[in-house]
């Protein structure tokens, strides 16, 4: 895989270059956050490179970021996806849904996963929905305190 521009909207860049990422703008985020809050940096760093990670800018300034862990064959899992509040309500994370789901490298998968709590509304516009009925064949580990125990 290689790095690549997905997406430019005038000032607005969405990037897979993770060279240019800002790795505390990331890391203040996500620690913040009801899905990592606490997450050590350490553990940012680590999935980040095992990630294919999309970087929002406005110019140079990292504003938003999510990344996908997949095998790029048959799965993919969104997460981390944010966008920082002043630059909401400008259709950005639209536009970075969008570039992920037309990434190239993420074409013909069978299956899609991720977890919100509030953005149902986004994610629906790709065809994303909640599951009302849960295969009795998913099973899953869920350990939401791991990074408030030491």
């Amino acid at each position: 895989m290689t790095a690549m521009v997905v997406m430019e909207m005038g000032r607005f860049l969405i990037s897979t270059d993770r060279s240019k990422l800002d790795v505390d703008v990331i890391h203040k985020f996500l620690a913040r956050s009801y899905w990592a809050s606490g997450i050590p940096r350490e553990k940012v760093v680590r999935s980040i490179a095992n990630s294919l990670c999309f970087v929002v800018y406005d110019n140079a300034n990292q504003i938003g970021f999510a990344r996908v862990i997949s095998d790029f064959a048959t799965y993919a899992y969104i997460a981390d996806v944010f966008i920082l509040e002043p630059f909401r309500e400008r259709g950005l994370a639209k536009e970075l849904m969008a570039s992920i789901m037309a990434h190239p490298d993420l074409q013909g998968l069978r299956r899609w996963g991720l977890g919100t709590r509030d953005a149902h509304g986004l994610y629906a516009q790709f065809g994303f929905k909640t599951v009302d009925n849960p295969s009795p064949i998913m099973m899953e580990i869920v350990n939401p305190e791991i990074y408030s125990r030491s």
